[in-house]
């Protein structure tokens, strides 16, 4: 049997054959992609559209004092400030801002977290918890979020942050937190799924 067969025997009989594919905008920062699949019943549907964009690290960093960090700051897809944890890409080794690593060695996700918790906030930790590496977005993306708990932050710093970012550190309490979860004023998913699993801890 060819290993070609071996594949097709193996696969699973709901997964969707990518037939063709066109990349409308691959550049430094994203590969946006349109796509054609194969459905499990030989019928074959486009346009799907998917995007390739680095993974990332989110922080659910706490203080000594018990209160968590956060940063404000414009999200420009639903064209608001939002309320949210420390979060940032993972540099990867071989200079790409998207694509799945492979074999291609990335950036730890632990070591992309302390840097940058220290960055965004000038806050340190020597208590750290991994929680869960989950895909960001499987409809549309093939990047993973990195999820970590940070206890006892100390400040040791102020903000070393990139050309591009502008936000401010605030300081909440576990009820303060969870008031802008319940009014919906607390609007990054993942963000909201390490708070979720960090209080499993």
């Amino acid at each position: 049997m060819t290993q070609n067969s071996d594949t097709k025997k193996n696969k699973d009989p709901l997964a969707w054959e990518e037939v063709s594919t066109e990349h409308i905008v691959q550049d430094q920062w994203i590969d946006f992609r349109r796509s054609a699949f194969r459905f499990p019943d030989g019928k074959v549907f486009e346009p799907y559209y998917s995007y390739s964009r680095r993974d990332y690290v989110v922080i659910v960093a706490s203080d000594t004092e018990g209160n968590y960090l956060l940063v404000r700051q414009f999200r420009q897809g639903i064209r608001e400030v939002t309320t949210e944890f420390p979060a940032g890409g993972i540099e990867r080794s071989d200079g790409k801002e998207y694509g799945r690593a492979g074999d291609v060695s990335a950036e730890d996700a632990l070591l992309a977290a302390r840097r940058e918790l220290l960055e965004e906030t000038g806050y340190e930790s020597d208590d750290w918890r991994y929680l869960l590496t989950i895909p960001s977005n499987a409809t549309l993306a093939d990047n993973y979020a990195h999820l970590f708990l940070a206890r006892n932050c100390r400040k040791v710093s102020g903000q070393d942050l990139d050309e591009t970012e502008f936000l401010n550190v605030v300081r909440l309490s576990a009820d303060e937190v969870e008031e802008l979860i319940a009014t919906g004023r607390f609007q990054q998913a993942m963000h909201l799924a390490a708070w979720l699993l960090s209080l499993r801890e």
